[in-house]
C-alpha cells in the first residue's frame, strides 16, 4: 500500500472545498430549498384563503343590502327618487368593497360605480333568479373581482332583483404581496442564521477534528492501519479515560486479548492486576521498562499524546525481547566461560613452565608427583560433583560456575549432604533457576572484602529443594518483595544486558511450576527454592524457561 504523503494531503486540500465551505453549501441548499417549497405552499393556500374571506366578505355586504326595506321599496317603485344609487354608495363608502351594483330582476341597474352604467343592463345573467346567494369571481366591466350576489324579495318572497357586491382582485393581490415580503424577509432571516450556524457547525467540527479536512482524515485513516498492523512492535492506545481506542494483532497476542473485543474496553479490566496492568495504565512511569510474564519478557514503553495543545490519551509499545535477552544472557555467559579459560591457560602455562624446569633440574619424581597432584584436584572436583549431582547440565554448570567465580576470588561450594538425581522437573528450568541464584551472589560479593563463599545445596527427597547462600551484605529486609519485581536491581547494567531480571525469571519458573521462593533478610544473602516433585505440576519446557 502506498502512504500519502504530506504534498498529496495539502493537493488534495486545495483540490476540494473545505469543510466548512461544504457544510456551508449543503445546509443553504436544503433551507432554500426548504423555504421556497414552504413559500409556495404558503402562498397558495393564502390565496385560497384570502378568496374564501373576500367571497364571505362580500356576500355579507350583498345580503345586508338586499335586506333593506328601502331597496326593496325602492326597487318595487322603480325607484323614482334614485335612492338606490345613494344607499350603494353610501355602503361602497363605509362597507369598503368596490362596487355595489343593484339591478332588478330584468339585469337593469339601478346603481353602479359608474353612474353612466345605470339604467344599462347586465352583461351576465341574472343569477338569483333561483331564490339562491352566487359567490364567485366575476368578469364585470370593472376588472376581476371576486363577487357575491343575493336576492332581493318582495314582501311575498317573490325574487325582485339582486344585489351585487364584488372586491378587485388588485386589492386581494395587495395584501398576498404584503405577506409573501414578510415571508421573504423571514426566509433571509433564516437563511442567515443557518449560514452563521452553519460557519459555527464546521469551525467546531474542525476543531474537534484538529483542522483536518474529511480528505485528510481519510488518508490519515489508512496510514494509521498499514502502520498499526504493518510493524511487529504491540502497540496500544488509549484515551484520557483509559479506554481502548486501537491495538494491533501482536499487541493482542502478547497481552492473551486474541478473539476479544477491547475497543472502548477500559485497560483495568482487561488485564490482571501486576505490575504490566500498573505500566499499561501509567500507574508506574519509566522508559523501557522490563516486565516478564508468563510468556514473555516484554520492554513497555508509555508515553502520552498531545495535539493542538491538548491530551488525547498515550501510546503503549511493547517488544517481546525474550529471544533477544536469552541470547544476551548466553553470550555473556559464554564471555565468562572465555574469561575463566583464559585465566586457565595462563594457570596451565605456569605450571607447565614448573614441570619444565623440573625436568630441565632432572628431578624427574618432584615433576610427577606436582603433576598427579594437579590431576587429582581437577579430577576430584569434576567426580565430587557428579557425585552429588547427577543431571550432567547441572553438574556442568555448577562446574563452570566454580571456576568462573575462582577467577573472581570467590568460592562456591556445593554442601556434602547435597544430593539431586534425575528428576522430573525441567532441566533448562534448573539451570536457570541455579545459574541466575549463583550469578546473584557472586554480584553479590564483587565489593566485599575476603574471604568471599557462596554455598550452594540440593535435596530431593520431596520434590527439589535448592538453597543458595553467601556471606555477602544479603537483602534488606524492606526490599524483600522488590528484588523479585521485573527490572529491579540497585547495580547498573552491563553494555547490552538488562539488570533485575534473573530473580524475576527465577520467581515465574517457581510460580508457574507451583512452588515456593523464599527470601531471607541481611546479613548474608540466602535464597531457598521449592519445587513439588509432581510430574504434572506445569513445569516450564525449555523455550519457556530462557
Amino acid at each position: 500500500m502506498r502512504l500519502p504523503r504530506i504534498g498529496d494531503l495539502l493537493s488534495a486540500r486545495r483540490r476540494t472545498r473545505t469543510l466548512t465551505a461544504q457544510i456551508l453549501v449543503w445546509i443553504l441548499s436544503i433551507l432554500v430549498l426548504t423555504v421556497t417549497t414552504g413559500a409556495i405552499l404558503f402562498t397558495l393556500i393564502s390565496n385560497q384563503t384570502l378568496d374564501r374571506q373576500y367571497q364571505l366578505r362580500a356576500l355579507g355586504i350583498a345580503v345586508t343590502v338586499a335586506q333593506m326595506p328601502e331597496v326593496v321599496q325602492a326597487l318595487e317603485s322603480g325607484d323614482p327618487g334614485h335612492s338606490i344609487q345613494a344607499l350603494a354608495m353610501r355602503v361602497q363608502t363605509e362597507a369598503r368593497p368596490d362596487y355595489v351594483v343593484v339591478a332588478d330582476r330584468n339585469g337593469i341597474r339601478y346603481s353602479h360605480p359608474n353612474p353612466e352604467l345605470i339604467g344599462r343592463t347586465l352583461e351576465e345573467p341574472v343569477a338569483v333568479l333561483d331564490g339562491q346567494n352566487h359567490v364567485g369571481t366575476d368578469q364585470g366591466s370593472l376588472g376581476a373581482s371576486v363577487n357575491a350576489k343575493a336576492p332581493i324579495r318582495a314582501a311575498d318572497g317573490t325574487v325582485i332583483g339582486q344585489v351585487s357586491v364584488g372586491i378587485l382582485e388588485t386589492v386581494e393581490y395587495t395584501e398576498v404581496a404584503q405577506q409573501i415580503w414578510v415571508i421573504a424577509g423571514y426566509s433571509l432571516v433564516v437563511l442567515l442564521i443557518s449560514a452563521s450556524g452553519s460557519l459555527v457547525l464546521g469551525r467546531r467540527i474542525k476543531r474537534v477534528t484538529f483542522d483536518l479536512e474529511p480528505a485528510e482524515i481519510a488518508s490519515l485513516l489508512q496510514e494509521r492501519e498499514a502502520l498499526l498492523h504493518g510493524i511487529r512492535e504491540a502497540m496500544v492506545g488509549v484515551d484520557d479515560d483509559g479506554r481502548v481506542t486501537v491495538i494491533n494483532e501482536e499487541a493482542r497476542r502478547l497481552l492473551r486479548l486474541e478473539g476479544r473485543s477491547v475497543l472502548g474496553e477500559p485497560l483495568e479490566d482487561l488485564l490482571p492486576a501486576g505490575r504490566l496492568r500498573d505500566l499499561l495504565t501509567g500507574h508506574v512511569d519509566g522508559a523501557d521498562e522490563v516486565v516478564i510474564t508468563d510468556d514473555a519478557l516484554l520492554v513497555v514503553n508509555r508515553m502520552p499524546v498531545n495535539l493542538a495543545g491538548r491530551s488525547i490519551g498515550a501510546v503503549v509499545t511493547m517488544r517481546d525481547r525474550t529471544e533477544v535477552e536469552a541470547l544476551v544472557r548466553d553470550l555473556s555467559s559464554l564471555r565468562g566461560l572465555t574469561e575463566a579459560l583464559r585465566a586457565q591457560e595462563h594457570e596451565y602455562a605456569n605450571r607447565l613452565h614448573v614441570v619444565d624446569g623440573l625436568l630441565e633440574m632432572g628431578d624427574v619424581n618432584q615433576a610427577r608427583s606436582f603433576v598427579s597432584r594437579i590431576s587429582d584436584t581437577s579430577r576430584s572436583l569434576g567426580e565430587g560433583l557428579r557425585g552429588r549431582v547427577e543431571p550432567p547440565e547441572l553438574a556442568a554448570l555448577l562446574l563452570a560456575k566454580i571456576t568462573v567465580a575462582a577467577e573472581q576470588d570467590v568460592l562456591i561450594t556445593v554442601t556434602e549432604d547435597s544430593r539431586l538425581d534425575q528428576t522430573s522437573a525441567s532441566s533448562q528450568s534448573l539451570l536457570t533457576i541455579v545459574g541466575n541464584l549463583l550469578d546473584n551472589a557472586v554480584d553479590a560479593l564483587s565489593n566485599t572484602p575476603g574471604p568471599r563463599v557462596v554455598t550452594i545445596q540440593f535435596d530431593d527427597a520431596d520434590g527439589v529443594f535448592i538453597a543458595v547462600r553467601d556471606n555477602g551484605p544479603g537483602v534488606p529486609s524492606h526490599s524483600i518483595e522488590k528484588v523479585l519485581v521485573d527490572g529491579y536491581s540497585t547495580k547498573e547494567a552491563l553494555p547490552g544486558m538488562r539488570r533485575g531480571i534473573g530473580l524475576a525469571l527465577v520467581s515465574r519458573i517457581v510460580r508457574r511450576a507451583e512452588g515456593t521462593l523464599d527470601i531471607f533478610p541481611g546479613p548474608g544473602g540466602h535464597f531457598e527454592v521449592w519445587l513439588p516433585a509432581d510430574p504434572h505440576a506445569i513445569y516450564l519446557n525449555d523455550e519457556d524457561a530462557s
